[in-house]
Parts: C-alpha cells; structure tokens; sequence
C-alpha cells in the first residue's frame, strides 16, 4: 500500500541577500508590495526587511513595463499586497535570477506523514509530494518521516534496504518515492 507523505510550507522563506546597511544576510519577506507608475511604464517591487537592522529592500517584481501590459488581476493583487502572490514570486527561478536572491527554507515547512501507523509494516512504500519547490534532503525527510536517525538511514541506503529511483544524498524540490525493507 502506498503511503503519500507531503511537504508543505508553514511561512514565508526568508530571502538570503546582504544587506547594504549592516552587512546582514537574511531578509524577512513583509508581503507588501510597491507599485509605481511613470508615465504609461509601470514598476513593482515585493519589500522585504532586513532581519539585522530592519531596513527595507525591493525586490525587483516588473520593471518599466507598458501598463496595458499587465494582467488586471495581477495588478489588482500587486495593489491590494496578496500574500499569496509573495510566496508565488519568491518561488519564480526568474525573480530569484534577476534579484541575486536565495531562500532559507530552515524552519518553514513541515513533513504531514498522515500518521505513524504505516511505521510497523515489513515494507513501507512512500510517495512524497511537494506542495511548494522546497529544497531538501531526502535522507532528511525519510529520518523525519520514519522516526531514524540521518546515518540510520545512510546505512539502509548502502544495505540497499532502502531504495528510490532519485539519488537520496542530494537535495530534492520535487516529488519522488521510496521504499523502505525493515
């Protein structure tokens, strides 16, 4: 029987940039945006601050792009600071290229494991899914899930107890399975 594990934020990721003004490196995402308009050109920033000093940066979101352009219903969300839209733009590769931005997923999600009653089984077969592109180790999530240590599962992996058709010493930011031989 396969069992679905899922991994979902529980926050904001906080932006790991440096700060201009006290050198920190984190940045804590406030959910509000600024939008401004130059003539028919429009530019939009998502703000985050600096969990050092408190100072406030803009990511760049668009920049003097034509106002016909832009989708109303992001423009409505742009103006009205959905928070949604934030965790929806930090996870775009592209702003996170155009920003020299990296996320701190560290305490902002969580492992819904439906329970531990599939642990007493002889083989356990897990699919693991991903709500959000949340980079982490598998090693991680199976000694999480299945209540082991790290290097308890490092030496299922070598006695091929456990196996999976993605490579588990990296990390992953999408779904994939496993099965674990008691």
């Amino acid at each position: 029987m396969l069992t679905t594990w899922v991994v979902e934020p529980t926050c904001l990721p906080l932006v790991r940039r440096r700060c201009h003004g006290c050198a920190a490196e984190r940045f804590r995402t406030s959910g509000k945006f600024r939008v401004n308009a130059h003539h028919k050109l429009l530019d939009a920033w998502l703000l985050v601050l600096c969990t050092g000093c408190g100072d406030t940066a803009k990511l760049t979101v668009l920049e003097r792009v034509p106002v016909r352009s832009v989708r109303p219903e992001l423009l409505d969300r742009l103006q009205h600071n959905d928070p949604g839209l934030a965790a929806e733009l930090l996870q775009d590769p592209v702003l996170q290229r155009r920003n020299r931005i990296a996320l701190d997923w560290d305490g902002a999600w969580r492992l819904d494991t439906g329970g531990s009653d599939h642990l007493d089984r002889e083989v356990i077969d897990v699919e693991v899914r991903f709500t959000a592109r949340i980079p982490v180790r598998p090693v991680r999530l199976i000694a999480e899930g299945c209540g082991l240590s790290r290097a308890e599962v490092e030496r299922l992996i070598t006695e091929e107890k456990l196996v999976s058709a993605v490579r588990l010493s990296g990390r992953v930011t999408g779904g994939f399975t496993f099965t674990l031989k008691r």
